[in-house]
């Protein structure tokens, strides 16, 4: 196997990358910290609603799927759990499902190889019954359930269904009840072998550990595998504007909570400018909405807001929208002054000062990243999933213009663009109908 060394001479940081021969991209990022952090994930998640066949059909796949398999990967055929063997070498493991990817993962301080071995092979040596599947369906239906109670999780399912009408990233990452009691064991043998094949898998770790170590690993537990092309995600079509403008729902909560969603209209196909669009929202989230700005002090120092005020972008190469979050006793009036101040930025241009602000508290906070291995190994692998290289980011947040800003500013954040979610306590009534 072929090592190749990618360096930062500005972050001081460097790691390694190859390609297994059983077609599994491996990314060993060596820090010598207390812990190793090791991630085997899959690009499949909730958006990858269909399952392309090797003999070219087709199988549309119900919701939850992804993460239902993520659950059931754990069980061993023997009756164990791959749980309590990570529990025998002191190592702390878990999974998670997002919109685009499954990842499993451990952290340790000791038993490096015996947990990376552990993590390889339980992943890929998939058990499913009919039993099984059943007793899992009703744990993840009461997961489903407690989702459905949880005001703000509802708050922002409502944003992005807002949001979108046809893209599958409007549905809930674990489904549904009706959706995971069409889930069946021969289904998600499928499922392993398209989405569970190294080729479209990647193995990253982090911490103090060697190269030589990763690959006698890999090739303990993957020798039977050789290289496959990887499926591929289908885009679905979707129009620029936002699918509602509005969305209310009623639930036990002290005070109204909002989500206000603004969808992007541009998804570049390259990764470089997928990259360079995501490093500019997050730039213009920082200078338009954090603490240390106009807008959220105004809205603080009256009373209108709360600290739990945040925003964030998310974006893939199917699907991008910002939210912006919080709690107020008038969603609507935080709208209207959203608006307004939209507006007054547009018309006096966006603050040099604020911007530079904005450039040495990201910059800081990506250098502060470098301290985690958990946190190293997770960014990583998102870059490595989006096909970007993770050193380039620090150089892209010196190198976005003010113009570039200010264009997004007046491109994304529109009207036809944007959903309101209000989620308000149980005894108030919606103004918006009344």
């Amino acid at each position: 196997m072929t090592w190749n060394e990618i360096r930062s001479d500005l972050l001081r940081e460097h790691y390694f990358t190859g390609v297994h021969k059983s077609g599994l991209p491996i990314y060993v990022f060596p820090k010598k910290l207390t812990s190793v952090y090791a991630l085997f994930a899959t690009r499949y998640g909730s958006v990858d609603t269909v399952l392309p066949l090797p003999d070219g059909r087709e199988v549309t796949l119900p919701e939850g799927t992804a993460h239902f398999l993520e659950h059931k990967l754990f069980e061993n055929a023997d009756g164990s759990d791959a749980f309590a063997k990570f529990s025998q070498y002191g190592a702390d493991a878990n999974a998670y499902t997002t919109y685009n990817r499954t990842a499993y993962l451990f952290s340790c301080t000791d038993c490096v190889s015996e947990s990376l071995r552990e993590l390889l092979s339980f992943v890929t040596s998939p058990y499913f019954t009919e039993q099984t599947v059943k007793k899992e369906q009703g744990i993840i239906a009461e997961e489903i359930r407690m989702g459905r109670d949880d005001p703000w999780d509802r708050c922002y399912g409502n944003m992005v269904r807002g949001l979108y009408e046809k893209n599958p990233v409007r549905f809930d990452v674990c489904g549904s009840e009706e959706s995971i009691a069409r889930i069946t064991p021969e289904l998600l043998y499928e499922c392993c072998r398209v989405f569970y094949h190294p080729s479209n898998m990647a193995l990253v770790i982090c911490g103090d550990v060697s190269t030589s170590l990763v690959e006698e690993a890999a090739d303990a537990v993957l020798s039977e595998y050789v290289p496959a092309k990887r499926p591929i995600r289908r885009a679905v079509a979707e129009k620029k504007e936002a699918h509602r403008a509005r969305l209310t729902d009623s639930m036990q909560v002290a005070k109204p909570l909002f989500a206000i969603g603004f969808k992007d209209p541009v998804i570049p196909q390259s990764p470089a400018e997928r990259l360079r669009r995501d490093a500019a929202m997050t730039m213009l989230d920082e200078i338009l909405f954090s603490r240390s700005g106009d807008f959220y002090n105004r809205l603080f120092e009256e009373g209108l807001i709360t600290p739990s005020f945040d925003a964030g972008y998310s974006a893939s190469d199917t699907f991008a929208f910002n939210g912006i979050f919080g709690e107020s006793e008038d969603p609507e009036e935080v709208l209207s002054r959203l608006t307004a101040y939209l507006e007054e930025v547009r018309q006096k241009g966006i603050d040099r000062a604020d911007l530079e602000r904005c450039r040495n508290a990201l910059y800081a906070d990506e250098i502060r990243a470098y301290d985690s291995t958990d946190e190293i190994a997770n960014r990583l692998l998102s870059f490595v999933f989006d096909d970007a290289e993770m050193f380039s980011y620090p150089t892209l947040l010196q190198e976005i213009t003010r113009e570039e800003l200010q264009e997004l500013l007046c491109s994304v954040y529109r009207e036809e663009y944007r959903t309101l979610s209000v989620i308000l306590p149980s005894d108030r009534s919606d103004p918006a109908r009344e």
